[in-house]
């Protein structure tokens, strides 16, 4: 009988994980499943989405010019995760780049970068004081161009 109870009361703790995990509303199983279900969709099409901006702004293989790092940026509720990727080593983008954070006023609250082989960086930040006109197009904007800034500078164009 305590075994029936145990299996009853980890269903409800996954299941008030997955309500928790997909910011579901519902109260009864089936709807936290269809929310969750829903919420995987959601996210599917976020994924495919980024996939598509990716291959659209990569060069094609017919390019002569070094590939520029290609950049994606997505609101969050109170600020914006910021990706960069270039297919090899960017010395000194790093710098360039959290200088047109700064320059922006936002402060990086969170980042992950890797610099060896391939230039990664995925950076959450957040707006600081008077920045209520800063949106995603305009991080986009500044980023872009402290890439091209750094491009120029270090001869890679």
């Amino acid at each position: 009988m305590g075994s029936k109870d145990e299996k009853r009361a980890a269903l409800n703790q996954q299941l008030r994980q997955l309500r928790s995990a997909t910011n579901s509303t519902a109260v009864n199983k089936a709807s936290i499943i269809m929310d969750a279900s829903r919420y995987i969709e959601e996210l599917k099409g976020r994924v495919d989405k980024l996939n598509e901006d990716v291959s659209s702004s990569q060069p094609s293989e017919d390019d002569t010019q070094t590939a520029l790092p290609v950049v994606t940026v997505e609101t969050l509720e109170k600020g914006f995760l910021i990706s960069v990727f270039a297919e090899k080593n960017c010395p000194g983008l790093l710098v360039t780049i959290l200088e047109a954070f700064e320059d922006l006023g936002m402060e990086v609250l969170d980042a992950r970068v890797s610099c060896s082989d391939t230039f990664r960086l995925q950076a959450v930040s957040e707006k600081e004081g008077d920045t209520d006109n800063v949106d995603d197009q305009v991080v986009k904007q500044a980023v872009v161009q402290a890439v091209r800034n750094w491009s120029a500078r270090s001869g890679q164009d």
